[in-house]
This record gives structure tokens, sequence and C-alpha cells, in this order.
């Protein structure tokens, strides 16, 4: 009676034990850092692009790197959309130096 009560006590434990370590390690899973989170996405886009070889890599480059955002439907914020256009602007003109930089700081001041 003694041994098995105690062999049914020991296989609750291990049961428990054992859900306990997968619901652990699902948690875990589940848990991405924002760059893991960027190469999945990117992995995802290339696979459904049915991009390979050089063309892959230089998409997973482009998109780790973050240059897809816009593309992907993400709007550039106001400040950022003025940053885009004197830049343009500038390299329109093809300023350099002192110039470049006395150009875009009055560009991003006007309103």
């Amino acid at each position: 009676m003694k041994t098995t009560l105690m062999v049914t006590l020991l296989c609750g434990l291990f049961v428990a034990a054992s859900a306990s370590a997968a619901t652990t390690a699902t948690a875990t899973e589940k848990t991405l850092t924002p760059q893991q989170q960027r190469m999945s996405s990117c992995n995802q886009q290339a696979t459904a692009k049915t991009l390979k070889g050089d063309e892959r890599k230089t998409y997973m480059s482009t998109c780790l790197k973050g240059a897809g955002a816009a593309a992907d439907g993400k709007t550039l914020t106001p400040q950022q959309q003025k940053m885009k256009d004197c830049n343009a602007q500038a390299a329109q003109k093809t300023l350099k130096g002192d110039e470049r930089k006395t150009f875009m700081s009055t560009c991003l001041k006007k309103s």
C-alpha cells in the first residue's frame, strides 16, 4: 500500500514538473527582442516575395536597417518629412560643407 502511494505521488510530481517546464519554455519562446522581431518579420516578407540569393541578401540587409519601414505603411513624422525634404533640396543644389549646414539649419527652422 505504501509503495503504491509513493509511486503515485512521484508520478504526480514528474507530471507537474514537466508541465511547469513546458509552460516556462513556451513563455520564453514568445518573448522576442525587437531585433528578433524585425528579423522574423523581414524573413517572412522575403519568403513571401520568393527572393533568393543576392536579391534576398540585399532585401534582408535593407529591411533589417529599417529602410523598408516607410514602404511597409509606416508614415514619417512631420519632423522626419521636413528633414527628408530639406535633405533632398540640399542634394539637388549640390551643397557641401558649411553651405550645406547653413542651408539645412535655415530650411529646418522654416515653418
